[in-house]
């Protein structure tokens, strides 16, 4: 494909509109050259496509918006890949705000590392929300669990990655079959491997993930989090290859973590989301091992 552009940058987008007009804002930001990106918003379904309101920002930025039949996350940045014209596939999503050095700090490391699937870092924007904080948290703690087990696989969360379009594809990008914001990225990470590609960190690419929780929405997170999971063993299964193993130290690991990093009174509390989010995590993995009997 013949294109001057650097990067397309692959937003999926679920009846969410004020986040993505917050997320497309900052984006406007960047201090990166504006014919050297475009952004590809994908409406996954909604029924109602956010056109006025990606309308607005084309005087900004050189902006598509396409629309395909709900198929969850992963197939929706799968059509946006298939649109895109640049080298690089940039992916964030809806709820999230980058930073100005974002998309130069992809680029720096890809410069040096063309063939790798980059991750940058996440922040956690509601610091003052526990559920959200306890959320982030976790996810911070499978980076570091994994780092700190050179045999095991690590992988990186889809709100923040950057890849070469043509190995993206020549992978098969995410798999379709994930319905929900939940395994699709420990998928596509645990195949990126097994195909003999690296996963690299740029911690200057940062992020702010904009995703308020409460008691039921962090339920409900986790308890996805756990049909993920189940799918994801499925397709490690099917594909005969390794997973993301969490050893039985994990959950202990986060927990001192929480005492480590709160004190002792938000320690208490965290903790015990911590342990309320694993129980969600097999809830869910019940679940949907229920719902794959049926179905077969």
């Amino acid at each position: 494909m013949s294109s001057s552009l650097t990067f397309s940058i692959v937003i999926p987008t679920y009846r969410r509109p004020a986040q993505l007009g917050d997320c497309l804002a900052a984006l406007t930001g960047l201090d990166f050259a504006r014919e050297q990106f475009e952004v590809i918003v994908v409406d996954d379904g909604s029924g109602n496509p956010p056109s006025d309101l990606v309308a607005s920002f084309r005087n900004r930025l050189e902006i598509t918006l396409t629309s395909q039949t709900h198929g969850g996350p992963g197939a929706a940045r799968n059509t946006g890949a298939q649109m895109a014209r640049g080298r690089y596939l940039a992916l964030t999503d809806d709820d999230c705000l980058v930073t100005p050095h974002w998309l130069s700090a992809l680029q720096a490391r890809l410069n040096h590392m063309p063939q790798a699937l980059v991750g940058g870092r996440t922040i956690n924007a509601y610091p003052d929300n526990l559920y959200s904080t306890v959320s982030q948290r976790l996810t911070d703690s499978l980076y570091a669990y994994y780092d700190s087990h050179p045999r095991s696989l690590r992988f990186f969360t889809s709100n923040n990655l950057a890849v070469a379009r043509s190995m993206f594809l020549e992978v098969g990008g995410f798999d379709p079959t994930f319905p929900l914001a939940a395994g699709e990225d420990r998928e596509f990470c645990a195949r990126w491997v097994r195909h003999g590609h690296m996963l690299v960190s740029e911690d200057r690419a940062v992020i702010h993930h904009r995703h308020w929780l409460t008691m039921r929405s962090f339920w409900k997170q986790q308890f996805w989090y756990g049909r993920g999971a189940y799918r994801f063993h499925q397709a490690c299964v099917r594909g005969r290859q390794e997973g993301h193993k969490v050893g039985r130290d994990f959950l202990g690991h986060v927990i001192r973590t929480c005492f480590r990093t709160s004190g002792l009174r938000n320690g208490c509390l965290a903790a015990t989301l911590m342990a309320a989010s694993q129980a969600a995590i097999v809830a869910g993995m019940a679940a949907e091992s229920l719902l794959d009997r049926k179905s077969a």
